[in-house]
């Protein structure tokens, strides 16, 4: 008998899927989860209190083929406690290249595959991005499960301006390299925040305080979300007094610093701005002169048309309520 041929491309074998529905434990009551969609699906987890994860996440969790996790000892914890059983695979920042391969080629066989960091959300000052760039250029879907971040956490309760920030992550180890990455960060218009590791605290510190000046509003975030959360509000000059005095803290830190001193666009050069109104008089009245100035040099203009008020009275001789 022949055995029949076929020019057809090989597909790859369909992905096992769970005879049974996946399940997950909440409130006490056992909840089934939705089928998932093949893909990269990038889950928040909680940064501390485990009762900070969202029901989307956790239907994710139990519904994924496999659960990408930087640490699976730390992740177990949380399936543990909210009765997952999804094999767990550890993906971390010294994973190979062989390991993300493997894992786009179960992507792109139908796999749904959910990632998580320690905790917090991924990718932020945690690995994962290349994961997450090799699905896209493979064409995989990705889909981000919102949740917990340590930086958002840390900037709503640190009582600085929140309109505009930059998050930096991990200053460098070495002082040096640590001060000149500061000083980029000076005029930065915003508040920053930063990670930092407990040990390094108070040379942090120290060093914030002496480039970026002393008074310059601050906090000091530790343990958010858990029994012992703490909130150090202050300058860096204080801060770094303080825990200078008490050492290294305990937990996991994150420091933020408040915007420097907006610059004064009216603090210039006051001969150069003398001399503008000057020319400008010349040929306009104190009104149009002034406008011209102060859109010239993006001064304000009541502070302009009151110098240009004064030049004219010492120029003519006159009141300064008699200028037109």
């Amino acid at each position: 008998m022949m055995s029949q041929r076929s020019d057809s491309p090989r597909r790859p074998p369909a992905p096992q899927r769970r005879a049974a529905p996946a399940t997950f434990t909440a409130f006490g009551l056992a909840s089934e989860a939705e089928p998932l969609s093949p893909g990269l699906h990038v889950v928040a987890t909680p940064i501390g209190n485990l009762r900070d994860i969202t029901i989307r996440a956790l239907a994710t969790l139990a519904a994924a083929d496999a659960i990408l996790a930087e640490d699976t000892r730390v992740t177990r914890t949380l399936l543990a406690h909210y009765g997952i059983t999804t094999p767990l695979l550890a993906y971390h920042e010294h994973s190979a290249d062989s390991v993300r391969t493997r894992m786009v080629e179960r992507l792109r066989e139908g796999q749904a595959l959910a990632l998580v960091s320690d905790a917090g959300t991924p990718l932020v000052s945690d690995p994962g991005f290349k994961l997450v760039l090799a699905a896209i250029e493979a064409g995989i879907p990705v889909t981000p499960v919102p949740g917990a971040s340590a930086v958002m956490t840390a900037l709503v309760a640190a009582g600085l301006p929140t309109d505009r920030f930059f998050f930096e992550g991990f200053l460098p180890q070495k002082a040096g390299a640590r001060r000149n990455r500061l000083a980029a960060l000076a005029d930065v218009p915003g508040t920053l925040v930063l990670f930092e590791s407990p040990h390094r605290l108070v040379e942090m510190l120290a060093d914030a305080a002496g480039v970026l000046g002393s008074e310059r509003p601050a906090a000091v975030t530790r343990e958010l979300t858990k029994l012992y959360e703490t909130v150090r509000r202050g300058t860096l000059g204080s801060l770094s007094a303080a825990f200078a005095e008490e050492g290294a803290p305990k937990g996991e830190i994150v420091v933020l610093i408040g915007p420097g001193p907006a610059e004064d666009p009216d603090a210039g050069d006051e001969a150069a701005l003398d001399a503008a109104l000057r020319e400008a008089l010349a040929a306009h009245s104190v009104k149009d002169a002034a406008s011209l100035v102060a859109a010239r040099t993006g001064r304000k203009r009541r502070l302009v048309y009151a110098r240009a008020l004064v030049l004219n009275q010492m120029e003519e001789g006159t009141e300064p309520g008699d200028a037109r």
